[in-house]
């Protein structure tokens, strides 16, 4: 079956990736995205490299890993927005649109004719979803935003590294662009709200996306901790600060094994396979908050009893267990796990320009079916389709827009 989104059109005027990332998942799920792009560059992201796909001749592509890993399913048109015939374009596919995502700086689109309160004018119906750094409130809602500093001003990298007084001490950034990629996917749950709103009152709405609310909304129990106790959360590197033991531990053949025991009945299991039942009835270690307040105590026995076995052996010797206990994958090692391999988390996508690689959407409908059809464009490849298809555009006046460079 077709995917579930089928029949709804995007206009996408977002670049990078935490907008990419958004209507990514909305082509997966068969909406029409059309991306546009500025004419020439395109988006900052094909330029950000290397790496590059090869193509079969192993000669690079051009393309870059980073612009791939967000664009597939789209189309890709090339308009300049900053001329009145470009401007004109968009909003006579923003009239046919029931999604527009951009992610320009807070009223960038305004001296355009782009913005919300003026394309809503042409089409009521339109969901049009604004993604800042900052939002469109508040002292900071005219600075652009990134990652890395909203991963900073939010909080996560002082939760994030080796705690003080450790050797490599120090907040450290998230090795992915968590704050982008949370925006994103936070940008497609409020986009489906008001797909829902909108089938029940035929409104459409704008939807205000900040990255810095996201990361903040991101901090989840840490913040509860903060709110609850009054203490700071600190970095606690490798370990959990509710949960004890839950954490690398080593083993003999010189790996790490993780031990993520959630409650009692796991620390008790594990207690009596390692042969140490004493350690469950200890008052020091009966329950959990007794095992937080002793940790210090508590792991450098635990870490004599791994270091007994392989890690090999733990993983399995507590999965019979249900004790919660995996390796520590490199990304070469993820796509080797049988178990990511059942799961078809790599997919593999044919395009002009060689065989395109790429990570899968991770939804499994059990109704409907999720979408790969179509490779990230080449810059303007689906220009002249989308300008005669949607748009009825002639040759003629297409070719005339392309003398005007509009397009």
């Amino acid at each position: 079956m077709p995917g579930p989104l089928k029949g709804l059109r995007v206009l996408d005027l977002s670049r990078v990736m935490a907008g990419p990332w958004c209507t990514q998942i909305l082509a997966d799920m068969g909406a029409e995205v059309i991306k546009v792009e500025r004419p020439v560059l395109g988006d900052d992201t094909r330029h950000w490299g290397p790496p590059w796909l090869c193509d079969s001749a192993g000669q690079s592509s051009g393309q870059s890993a980073y612009y791939l890993s967000a664009n597939r399913g789209k189309h890709s048109i090339t308009v300049d927005i900053s001329v009145p015939e470009g401007q004109a374009l968009i909003c006579e596919l923003a009239a046919d649109s029931d999604i527009l995502v951009e992610n320009f700086k807070s009223g960038g689109l305004t001296n355009k004719g782009l913005d919300y309160p003026s394309l809503e004018a042409i089409n009521p119906a339109l969901i049009y979803c604004s993604i800042t750094g900052f939002g469109q409130t508040g002292p900071m809602a005219h600075m652009a935003g990134y990652d890395y500093l909203i991963q900073a001003q939010a909080g996560l990298m002082s939760i994030t590294g080796v705690p003080d007084e450790e050797p490599g001490a120090g907040p450290q950034r998230v090795g992915m662009a968590v704050s982008d990629l949370t925006t994103g996917m936070n940008a497609v749950i409020a986009i489906l709200g008001a797909l829902h709103h909108r089938h029940q009152t035929g409104e459409g709405q704008y939807i205000d996306m900040a990255l810095l609310d996201v990361q903040v909304s991101w901090l989840a129990n840490q913040a509860l901790n903060y709110f609850c106790s009054g203490n700071i959360p600190q970095r606690t590197g490798d370990y959990h600060p509710n949960l004890v033991p839950y954490q690398p531990f080593p083993t003999a053949d010189g790996e790490k094994v993780i031990i993520a025991i959630g409650n009692d009945g796991q620390f008790q299991r594990f207690c009596q396979a390692v042969g140490h039942p004493e350690l469950a009835t200890d008052a020091r270690f009966k329950t959990n908050p007794m095992r937080v307040k002793h940790r210090l105590t508590l792991i450098p026995i635990m870490v004599e009893i791994t270091r007994q076995r392989t890690r090999d052996e733990w993983i399995a010797l507590l999965a019979d267990l249900a004790v919660p206990c995996g390796p520590i994958q490199s990304i070469d090692q993820v796509f080797e796990d049988p178990q990511v391999q059942a799961r078809g988390m790599q997919i593999e996508q044919a395009s002009s320009y060689g065989k395109v690689p790429g990570v899968a959407n991770p939804i499994k409908y059990s109704k409907t079916s999720l979408e790969y059809r179509k490779a990230p464009p080449l810059l303007g490849e689906d220009t002249f389709d989308i300008l005669s298809r949607v748009l009825n555009k002639t040759p003629e006046e297409i070719e005339t827009l392309r003398l005007h460079q509009a397009i």
